[in-house]
């Protein structure tokens, strides 16, 4: 644990602390450095010399206050703004020759499960940016080859966005953009939890460059403290060694990331284009969200990829070279050469509901190949289902993403694997629809159960995991109505009891059916005849036997534990009160078509978006 003290001459008192501007860290434990700083964070505000003094104050209260033991919602007078965090999916693309934009389109729809709400894009030749971006998936964003025409370049970031409440405008598709300094547009797959912080030093008017924010979303924050830095570095630059700004450019964005990964706090991985530097893709120093590094080799020379996940390489040509390291930077320049900096000290802890739920089995993530690690779930919940002693005639897997855990679990317990439950896949996932009772209406759409696959069997369901349980519910009930004897369930991943502040949309614990009950009173509450739940050890277990270099995982929808250390009971709370699910329930309980008793003027703009989801 540390603060972060600006070095300069010690302040004397009735006089101005002079700062420096390099920053070194100090132990918490050192109390007249902890005073020290304080004074010189206190001068600094109320002083009336430079705007990288009087910024270089407020940086400072945030970090001496973490420092302390003590996260921002400690403070009880201070409400917390709700950023709304998202599952998203990010690429970004150099080539030496010709445009990169149906490449980009490519990849976006290889992502397209990380995110089904809006789609965006754009492309620069090193003098003109084009940019398009709109609500809806991203073949019918760019349905029109008009558009994709124009998004001419040879290098581009692209971006999907799944929706969440309060935040599905155009205006909050990405990528985000600033023209000063330079020119940095910027995509983000994450949630920041410090964001409220960040947004008060960028409006406040002590900051070295006062900055208008848009919209609410943490990507904006995100971008714009990226871009202060960067205007700070050029700053340095004159003042201190006389510098030519122009031959500094990417040392610059260097120098800023590393100063914008001590302030930032939460998940973060990130792509941008910057004017005058090339491609930038950069990662939090925990690895929570994914990012990969992919090449391609032409007559010409290398060309780049960067995305979320490996999937999007293989349809555009491109060979998985390895994953972004936490904490790392990577400018691919405008010529193509790929440079790299660590910029933090790394400790990888990536977030293990990509494995269970987020991520496409043909991914590797963090060296993990995502279909071997769901293979191994099921290896271990047989295991445990073997000494339940249920009396089972087949293994059905709930659709899609529990299908390689039930295939090794039947195989392991030698049972028939039946595909029972039909998908209608033109029908988006139930989970990341922003409204509970548009799931509900929208799960008998989804799927239906086949009476010659249960007439007359004790049927094992296996899903890859049950969050809400909206979906599950009505599943029993299905195969129940399809002739089924007995219904048991198991779960590959662990009970959901705590909300994922790392850019899932699951925040409150209120909605989830596994908060404050037992296992049985949950299996009551679902219908079902048995459950049985992965266990949170044999979770970590199997990804750290996978890559052994992991340090942790981030399993803190499971067990409450979160890797930043800067979440709090306060800050969960905060999250019920002022968030997006302030207004949401327990799921669980079979809904009817319509639900409980919603108001007419509910229900038309309900049947309205399930119109346009069967359409999408």
């Amino acid at each position: 644990v540390g603060i972060m003290l600006l070095k300069g001459r010690p302040c004397m008192l009735g006089g101005a602390c002079r700062v420096e501007r390099r920053a070194v860290l100090v132990q918490a434990s050192s109390q007249p450095a902890m005073r020290s700083a304080s004074r010189c964070m206190q001068q600094s505000m109320t002083s009336t010399g430079s705007s990288f003094v009087n910024s270089a104050g407020l940086k400072l209260q945030v970090m001496v206050q973490h420092a302390k033991g003590t996260s921002r919602m400690a403070q009880p007078t201070r409400a917390v703004r709700r950023f709304a965090p998202r599952m998203c999916g990010i690429v970004g693309i150099f080539k030496r020759q010709g445009n990169v934009n149906v490449e980009l389109y490519e990849a976006l729809l290889m992502l397209q499960h990380r995110g089904q709400d809006s789609a965006g894009m754009v492309t620069t030749d090193s003098l003109k940016f084009r940019e398009y971006k709109e609500n809806g998936l991203v073949k019918d964003v760019f349905a029109n080859q008009s558009i994709l025409d124009t998004m001419v370049g040879n290098s581009g970031i692209a971006h999907v966005r799944y929706p969440t409440a309060g935040s599905s405008s155009a205006q909050e598709a990405q990528p985000f953009f600033v023209n000063s300094p330079l020119g940095i547009y910027l995509i983000h797959n994450g949630n920041l939890t410090n964001a409220d912080d960040m947004r008060e030093i960028l409006n406040s008017s002590r900051s070295f460059f006062n900055r208008h924010l848009r919209t609410d979303s943490d990507s904006e924050v995100l971008l714009n403290v990226l871009a202060d830095e960067v205007h700070r570095a050029h700053q340095r630059c004159l003042q201190t060694t006389g510098c030519d700004p122009n031959r500094n450019k990417t040392e610059f964005l260097f120098e800023a990331g590393a100063t914008a990964m001590r302030m930032l706090q939460g998940a973060y991985s990130c792509l941008s284009l910057v004017q005058g530097v090339g491609l930038v893709g950069f990662r939090d120093p925990f690895g929570i969200r994914p990012l990969v590094l992919g090449k391609r080799t032409t007559p010409a020379g290398d060309e780049w990829c960067m995305a979320s996940e490996d999937c999007a390489f293989g349809p555009i040509g491109f060979v998985r070279v390895r994953d972004v390291n936490p904490g790392e930077m990577i400018i691919i320049s405008q010529d193509g050469t790929m440079l790299s900096r660590q910029l933090a000290a790394p400790t990888l802890s990536p977030c293990i509901f990509e494995y269970i739920y987020l991520a496409r089995p043909d991914s590797v993530l963090n060296k993990i190949p995502v279909y071997n690690f769901q293979m191994k779930l099921g290896s271990r919940l047989a295991q445990r289902i073997k000494s339940r002693n249920w009396d089972l005639d087949l293994i059905c897997p709930v659709p899609d993403g529990s299908r390689p855990s039930a295939i090794q679990m039947a195989a392991d317990m030698g049972l028939p694997y039946r595909e029972g439950l039909v998908k209608n896949r033109y029908v988006g996932r139930t989970f990341i629809m922003p409204d509970q009772k548009l799931r509900e209406i929208s799960v008998r759409r989804k799927l239906n159960a086949m009476s010659v696959v249960f007439e007359g069997k004790n049927v094992l369901l296996v899903d890859d995991s049950i969050v809400r349980g909206t979906t599950m519910s009505q599943i029993v009930s299905m195969v129940r109505n399809a002739g089924a004897a007995k219904v048991y369930l198991a779960s590959a991943a662990p009970p959901v009891r705590f909300p994922n502040v790392y850019g899932v949309d699951m925040p409150t614990r209120k909605e989830f059916v596994a908060h404050d009950l037992t296992e049985e009173q949950i299996c009551e509450k679902l219908g079902a005849d048995g459950l049985i739940y992965q266990t949170v050890d044999d979770l970590i277990e199997i990804g750290k036997e996978m890559n052994p270099e992991i340090i942790d995982f981030d399993a803190s929808c499971f067990d409450g534990k979160y890797c930043t250390g800067d979440i709090d009971e306060a800050y969960l709370q905060q999250l019920e009160l002022k968030g997006r699910g302030a207004l949401r329930t327990r799921a669980g309980q079979e809904a009817t078509l319509l639900g409980t008793t919603p108001s007419t003027a509910y229900l038309g703009s309900a049947f309205r978006s399930l119109e346009t989801v069967n359409a999408n």
